[in-house]
């Protein structure tokens, strides 16, 4: 296996993403690291090819977080005087949920372990969460002194609701699997052994549909994270126009009047126009 940070592997129209850290237990650190989420992240987004992406973790966790030992040692991105901190937090780890905002594909996290502290907000930048049993949730920032510095407390409530977000980043508790399915943190929660065939099916799910509308239709989900209603209809009307003049559009009806299965190429999409 490369030592690559995170690993890129085509299934089809599926991206399997893989954060290649097992022995930091995926924490987020390093310039390399955040160059390839950037990196890599285009690099599906620009492949006509690809419809979905799936986003998990190397070894026994998603992933941990930030790097305490780099805390501790204020090392790295933890060295040095406030502003310095600060431009480090918006050239390093603020990278990763930039890059995140500006993917066109929906992207599925499988949670096959711990998502700590920064690990539970990058759960929360994809689009959709299942977890294992094995999983464990925290928005644990305060247990080590410091508040969400990668946009936690915007991701949160918008996942979960503003009360169960507050008490989530408020006191620091970890939440196992069972209780992140019942507040909406997750939508499945499957046997450790399930979690890669249960994370397929549901991306396979996902693929099945035209692939420049679930393009518009992430962009829209994302407007509506903080956007008004005005702006949600103006948008969506831009890109119903552009969606009625699809192949797939006009496949999808066909096949419904047929009484058959659509067959979605995403040939001749149209250009990404809009919001």
């Amino acid at each position: 296996m490369t030592d690559a940070p995170l690993l890129l592997q085509r299934r089809g129209p599926i991206a399997w993403l893989t954060l290649n850290r097992p022995a930091t237990r995926n924490a987020l650190s390093g310039d390399d690291l955040f160059s390839a989420f950037e990196t890599v992240l285009a690099e599906i987004d620009a492949d006509p090819t690809l419809r979905v992406a799936v986003l998990t973790g190397a070894g026994s966790a998603f992933c941990a977080g930030g790097n305490v030992a780099e805390m501790r040692d204020r090392q790295g991105m933890f060295a040095g005087p406030p502003a310095e901190i600060t431009a480090r937090y918006r050239q390093g780890i603020q990278r990763i949920p930039r890059a995140l905002a500006r993917l066109g594909l929906p992207i599925i996290a499988a949670v096959n372990g711990p998502a700590i502290g920064a690990g539970n907000d990058l759960a929360c930048l994809c689009d959709l969460r299942i977890a294992s049993s094995a999983a464990r949730f925290a928005e644990s920032f305060v247990k080590v002194g410091i508040v969400p510095g990668d946009g936690g407390c915007w991701l949160l409530p918008r996942v979960v609701g503003w009360s169960k977000a507050a008490e989530m980043a408020l006191t620091g508790d970890t939440l196992d699997a069972a209780e992140a399915l019942r507040i909406g943190l997750v939508s499945q929660v499957v046997a450790p052994e399930a979690l890669e065939d249960a994370a397929m099916a549901l991306a396979r799910r996902v693929a099945a549909n035209p692939p420049q509308v679930l393009r518009w239709t992430r962009r829209l989900l994302w407007q509506a994270r903080s956007g008004t209603l005005d702006e949600a209809l103006d948008a969506a009307g831009q890109f119903q126009g552009l969606a009625h003049h699809t192949a797939d559009h006009r496949e999808a009806l066909a096949a419904f009047f047929e009484k058959r299965p659509p067959v979605f190429t995403g040939a001749g999409m149209a250009p990404q126009e809009g919001a």
